[in-house]
């Protein structure tokens, strides 16, 4: 689609609306202006004494649609409140335009951010009730019934995380960037163990250099770990003596005895053993990851997984066995050759299995990935149509709630957009009925149907760590390959990154810039209290 800007500069802001309600579109800038009839958005700011003005003039299959938002001048105290407020009044006049046009709107309404849920927690933590917090998601964003109920949930348990927080506090994340295979879905730094094994030690020796730097530094700045969150990757490639190794440098080298928290992704159930899980309970991890993503074989199988749900079943009784108390178990609706009937099995499985956790995830199309790429996976390949310019390439096209691979001979179509919706409306019934109560979630780019991620627990088995990595609640510290410090000043929200190296034999290499770097921590916390 054309865009065209009049007053204003504000791109970001009109590409993020135009990939969420016209997904297969890219945005596309021309000297001239629109032929009559052409899809093309028009998108001008005006201010007067009293009011800016944002007017959308859209035309969409040769009908023209027109809307406009205004916000009070008097809002623009600064170039930051102004930037926002503006940004936001042309978003609304866009999405009103684009809405009338489609004649629908998505379950998120006007909302194009990662984080919906900081919108009720503000609104709440500056003094607002529930129903004013919710009112603000219903007029200004235009959310849905149900995805406002689960943004406001989440809202609640955010401000319980963030009471509970020490002002000293921070959380530890563990990065092992190994996997035994690569899913198709998987954009993650990682490398195929089959092919970087001799990597392994070399990067578990450089990582103890990080422990060591991060110990020090940690106990010089006065700061305390409250929680451990392994990821990866899938940190049990590594075996049970390296694991060990592992996890007892943390604890001799990073004072632990204030942390609540201490979780390991098992993750991939052809990783988990009786032996790894019990070096994991001895050295003080509490909650595991085991990942189904489906529980049917031939899912399993176009995603790329060596494991079949007989073998999900199997790590899980593990697990039980070895007795580590909370269990999260992952799921993926909109997968490959997946279909309504089947996701809705593969949940019912997974209930009955009663674990303290459940993360939905929708399936999102991210650069890096095999169905992104339209690489093959065992013999089939995922083949879409590939458009170019703009933000980025999306090889993908389902009408304008999600994406569907080419049903060519021999390709795994990915579900419609109605039949996602349908898998997370059961999901939400189903999970609700069995006791679960959501309590994080984020959307992503290219996500099926415009949906969203959602970690669901029984009371009182919240991941502390995952509540304050998605609403940037604290500082997150992070160790290993592919790692990003996130640098928290709580009182005012301002957040800087430090990234490590992303690939192993990058992070081996460059090991001493990383725990030079780890100063930045420190720094960060004397500046920003």
């Amino acid at each position: 689609m054309k865009l065209y800007y009049r007053g204003h500069n504000y791109k970001y802001a009109a590409e993020q609306m135009l990939l969420t309600l016209f997904p297969t579109e890219r945005p596309e800038y021309a000297d001239a202006p629109p032929g009559p009839g052409e899809d093309a958005l028009v998108l001008s700011l005006s201010r007067g004494k009293t009011w800016a003005t944002a007017t959308a003039a859209l035309t969409w299959g040769g009908a023209e649609y027109r809307a406009a938002r205004r916000c009070r001048v008097s809002e623009l105290t600064d170039q930051l409140s102004a930037d926002r407020a503006l940004q936001r009044i042309l978003k609304l006049a866009f999405y009103d335009a684009g809405t009338a046009a489609l004649g629908k709107e998505p379950p998120w309404g006007a909302l194009t951010g990662v984080r919906p849920v900081k919108i009720p927690a503000k609104a709440m933590l500056a003094g607002a009730t529930p129903a004013q917090a919710e009112k603000v998601l219903r007029d200004t964003y235009r959310v849905s019934p149900g995805r406002r109920k689960l943004a406001m949930d989440c809202a609640q348990a955010s401000l319980a995380a963030q009471r509970s927080l020490g002002e000293h506090e921070v959380s530890l994340y563990v990065g092992i960037p190994f996997c035994p295979t690569r899913c198709a879905y998987c954009s993650f730094v990682s490398a195929d163990v089959g092919r970087a094994l001799k990597l392994i030690d070399p990067f578990l020796d450089a990582l103890s250099e990080e422990i060591r730097a991060t110990g020090a530094m940690l106990e010089g700045a006065g700061l305390q770990v409250r929680t451990v969150y392994f990821g990866g990757g899938t940190p049990t490639t590594l075996t049970a003596p390296q694991l060990d190794r592992l996890m007892g440098e943390l604890a001799e080298h990073i004072d632990l005895s204030a942390c609540t928290e201490y979780t390991v992704e098992a993750g991939r159930p052809d990783t988990i053993t009786a032996e790894k899980l019990a070096v994991l309970r001895r050295r003080g991890c509490d909650r595991v990851s085991v990942n189904p993503q489906s529980m049917s074989d031939a899912v399993l199988a176009a995603m790329g997984r060596a494991h079949r749900a007989a073998d999900i079943l199997r790590a899980f009784a593990l697990v039980r066995e070895s007795g580590i108390g909370c269990v999260n178990m992952d799921l993926i609706a909109g997968l490959p050759g997946d279909s309504a009937d089947g996701f809705r099995a593969s949940l019912d499985q997974v209930l009955e299995l009663a674990p303290e956790n459940v993360t939905v995830h929708t399936l999102a199309l991210k650069k890096g990935s095999r169905l992104m790429n339209g690489a093959p996976n065992k013999g089939k390949a995922l083949v879409g149509e590939r458009t170019s310019g703009g933000m980025s390439e999306l090889p993908w096209k389902q009408g304008s709630e999600g994406y569907k691979a080419r049903e060519d001979e021999g390709d795994t179509p990915l579900p419609a957009g109605e039949d996602v919706a349908a898998m997370l409306d059961y999901a939400w019934a189903a999970l609700r009925e069995s006791g679960q109560i959501p309590y994080y979630l984020y959307r992503q780019k290219y996500m099926s149907g415009s949906f969203e991620n959602v970690g669901w627990c029984l009371p009182g088995t919240e991941s502390l760590y995952n509540i304050c990595m998605m609403e940037e609640l604290h500082t997150i510290v992070s160790l290993g390959g592919g790692g990003v410090t996130k640098l928290v000043d709580r009182h005012t929200g301002y957040i800087q990154r430090v990234a490590n190296a992303k690939y192993p034999q990058e992070y081996i290499q460059k090991i001493d810039a990383i725990c030079a770097d780890k100063a930045r921590v420190a720094e960060f916390c004397r500046q920003h209290g």
